[in-house]
This record gives structure tokens, C-alpha cells and sequence, in this order.
């Protein structure tokens, strides 16, 4: 992840996108009477009106588009978001503090030999399918780290994505300039005392599914799933960046700082 100031940029065409609530719909139609509206192909930026949600959907909707993304909160939970208000908005994306995330590529296979390919900005998950715990091995750059891990399941995060399943599941915050990726298992059962792993972000990890006729596993990319998988392989895509802007001083920089520190 890079950070830097957009100063120097100008952002008079805007697309704005809004979660399918009332008020994000509302708000939508208010910034379009004020600032107007074009497609998103002609735009210079795009400003998403919701939640957490609604923003994962943005990035992935406009992955490989290399068009800045800059989200107002208007839903419940918007860590990803900047405060909503109405006046100013050109001047406030102007003034705006650009990050770039790189997501996490998933290539999976499941017992039948079929393959797919997904992204994830915040993790990729192997979550059991049945009520048998999963039993699951663990390599590292194509080498076994971990031999047997029985657990509901385990993830791979990015930084952008450590608070959100990760931390759920009791990994690591990190940074967003950290060139690392949390390994966090899910409600381990064996070894107990396994905690997880911090890797690199060149690093290449491969799950594997043990006894997966017994106890399947499904692989799910931040919304995407693929059932009944056998093998996973998890890296960086590092020839892919999504542009985020935030406000100074509410960047996500400084969001997961302040999170390390709530009481």
C-alpha cells in the first residue's frame, strides 16, 4: 500500500453509486442535483453512498478501471468510508489523501477437477460446509508449515482486511504500509495453540483439504464462493491496485491505529 496527496488532481466529473437503502438513495439524488452525474466510463472519480459493503462491491466492480474510489458513509458500518455531508465535495476530493490496496487472488480446485479465479480486498476464507471440523494442511511458498489443522476453517487477509473476518477471528491489525498478509485460523482445535502466522506479501500460500469427502470446505473471496474445494492457493496480486481517497486525517492509516488502540 502507497499513500500520497491528490492536490494537484481535479475531479469535475463524478459518478455517484449508492447501496439500495432509502437514505443512501436520497443522498444520492442530493449530490446529483448539486454536482451532477456522469457514466462511470467518463468520470474522474467515483463516489460510493453506503456501507462497508457497498464499497467492496465499488472496488470490485471497478478493479482494473484505475479510477479513484472515494466512499460517504451512509449505511451502518463504514470503516471505509469518509463522513457524508453534502457541501464541499469537490474541494474535499481535491484535498484527499490516495491509498493503494492490492487484493489477494484466489485460485481454487474443487473434487470434481473444476478451477476458479477470484479476488478478495479483504480475505480469503476455507470455512467447513458440514458439521464435521475441517481438516486442512498448510504450505508456504510450496513447502508443509503446518501438517494437520482442525478447525472450522482458516483465512488469509490482507492489511485493508485485518480488521474486519480477521480480527473477528482473533488475527492481527496491521498496517496498511505493511508488505505482510495475516494467516489467522478459525476456532482451532488442534494444534490449540496455533494462533496464526504473519507472511510476506510475496509469499504463496496453498491449503489443502484433508479427508474432503468427509468434511467438505468452501473457499469464499470477500462475497465470492466456490464449494467443495480440494486445494487452495492464496497470493498478492501486485498487478493490481484499487485507489482509495480519504479525508486527511481519517485515512485508513490512521483508522486501524486508532483501532489498535480502543479500549
Amino acid at each position: 500500500m502507497s499513500e500520497s496527496s491528490d492536490h494537484g488532481r481535479r475531479f469535475e466529473r463524478i459518478n455517484f453509486l449508492a447501496a439500495t437503502t432509502p437514505e443512501a438513495e436520497h443522498a444520492r439524488a442530493r449530490l446529483v442535483g448539486r454536482y451532477g452525474d456522469v457514466h462511470s466510463d467518463e468520470a474522474d472519480v467515483v463516489v460510493a453512498l453506503g456501507g462497508d459493503g457497498l464499497m467492496l462491491q465499488t472496488l470490485h466492480k471497478f478493479m482494473g478501471r484505475n479510477i479513484p474510489i472515494y466512499g460517504m458513509n451512509r449505511g451502518s458500518v463504514g470503516f471505509l468510508m469518509n463522513e457524508f455531508r453534502e457541501t464541499g465535495l469537490r474541494k474535499r476530493l481535491q484535498a484527499a489523501h490516495s491509498s493503494t490496496v492490492h487484493p489477494l487472488r484466489m485460485d481454487a480446485e474443487n473434487r470434481a477437477g473444476e478451477t476458479a479465479t477470484a479476488h478478495a480486498i479483504n480475505e480469503v476464507s476455507l470455512l467447513r460446509q458440514s458439521a464435521q471440523a475441517a481438516k486442512l494442511r498448510v504450505y508456504i511458498d510450496g513447502h508443509v508449515r503446518l501438517e494437520e489443522l482442525v478447525s472450522d476453517g482458516v483465512l488469509v487477509a490482507t492489511p485493508a482486511g485485518s480488521t474486519a473476518y480477521n480480527l473477528s477471528a482473533n488475527g492481527p491489525i496491521l498496517p496498511l504500509d505493511a508488505p505482510l498478509m495475516a494467516l489467522t485460523p478459525i476456532s482451532a482445535f488442534r494444534p490449540r495453540r496455533w494462533r496464526g502466522a504473519l507472511l510476506s506479501n510475496n509469499a504463496e500460500v496453498t491449503i489443502e483439504v484433508l479427508e474432503a469427502d468427509k468434511r467438505p470446505v468452501a473457499a469464499v473471496a470477500d462475497h465470492y464462493e466456490f464449494r467443495d474445494v480440494a486445494r487452495v492457493r492464496v497470493a498478492t496480486d501486485h498487478s493490481v491496485g484499487l485507489e482509495l481517497l480519504h479525508d486527511p486525517g481519517h485515512s485508513m492509516e490512521e483508522r486501524i491505529l486508532r483501532e489498535q488502540f480502543r479500549p
